[in-house]
């Protein structure tokens, strides 16, 4: 379920905020930022937003109904912005979320650092944030990181490789990663320091689109025809990996690692060309930003890391997800 609604104009009991959210819409519309969710909440309600990266991605709509269905067991409402990759759009949502007077938001960023001067205008005017997956500096401040500690996940699937490799006779692997995106280096970084007795032929980048990751893929192997693995560093990576390795006919010969669950990935674990991959939990992330909003709007601390914990899906768990992909 992808959670985008469009807008509508909703009815308020207060003049003075049915002409400021008017006014804030407008600002929006103005700056050229798509208005993905723009739902406000009765007076009595916390109204929380989620300033996304895209809605293409699976992972992303699952944090999104994991957090809308926090945010309705709570009572709260959640209006949810699609950034379409753009970060500047990201900036300008956030500060219109802030003149509308949300109660919280809750960032996924595209850019760490360049988010930061929205992130303090909204801590300025009173209104928490947290942060998901991708990790803000650490003297922000944000409230709260929720996320997966992504250089040890990545040491752990370079621990499974390093076993795999010495079951394997060694392997020449070849990185689909996405150079844009912070988050994505330091599962690279960590998954590179931590690997034993593996030639690493090369890094592609595929900037996070799923096309690109293909091509950039079919370019790696072509360009290395002995290496025999791949590892790539998030959803797009993965399933671009997976198209290049079917388009070439290299289901027999080169065994993909990466990150995020699809349905493409599972078919890949059933063919045995796709060996092990990093789960997250994303629905569970959207919640606990979600609950962490909560907290926070009641005068309450909470943790400023909070961790999701990952698995790592082989053909022997599997089964546990699959149902995930029907």
């Amino acid at each position: 379920m992808t959670i985008s609604r469009s807008f509508s104009t909703p009815t308020f009991h207060n003049p003075a905020r049915r002409k400021w959210t008017a006014m804030a819409t407008a600002a929006l519309l103005t700056a050229g930022v798509a208005v993905s969710t723009v739902a406000y909440a009765q007076e009595d309600k916390k109204t929380f937003a989620l300033v996304q990266i895209n809605q293409q991605a699976l992972f992303f709509n699952q944090m999104n109904e994991g957090a809308q269905q926090a945010a309705d067991a709570a009572g709260a409402e959640l209006v949810i912005f699609n950034a379409n990759n753009d970060s500047a759009a990201q900036n300008s949502a956030v500060e219109t979320y802030i003149t509308e007077g949300v109660d919280g938001i809750i960032v996924v960023a595209i850019d760490v650092n360049g988010i930061m001067p929205a992130v303090e205008q909204a801590d300025a005017a009173g209104i928490p944030v947290v942060a998901v997956d991708a990790i803000l500096p650490d003297e922000g401040p944000q409230k709260a990181q929720v996320g997966v500690d992504n250089a040890q996940a990545g040491a752990d699937m370079a621990a499974y490789v390093n076993e795999y490799a010495a079951s394997n006779g060694g392997l020449q692997l070849g990185v689909v990663g996405a150079l844009n995106s912070f988050i994505q280096n330091v599962r690279k970084d960590g998954f590179l320091d931590a690997l034993d007795n593996v030639e690493v032929v090369s890094t592609v980048d595929g900037q996070n689109v799923q096309d690109i990751a293909l091509s950039a893929a079919e370019n790696l192997m072509t360009a290395n025809p002995t290496m025999n693995a791949i590892y790539a560093t998030g959803e797009p990576a993965l399933l671009g990996a997976i198209a290049a390795v079917e388009s070439q006919g290299r289901q027999d010969d080169v065994t993909v690692f990466g990150w995020d669950l699809t349905a493409q990935a599972v078919d890949g674990i059933d063919a045995g060309y796709v060996e092990a991959v990093v789960q997250q939990s994303p629905a569970g992330m959207g919640a606990a930003a979600v609950d962490a909003l909560i907290a926070l709007t009641a005068g309450n601390d909470v943790e400023t890391q909070i961790d999701v914990p990952i698995t790592i899906v082989t053909k022997d768990n599997v089964d546990d997800f699959r149902t995930t992909f029907k």
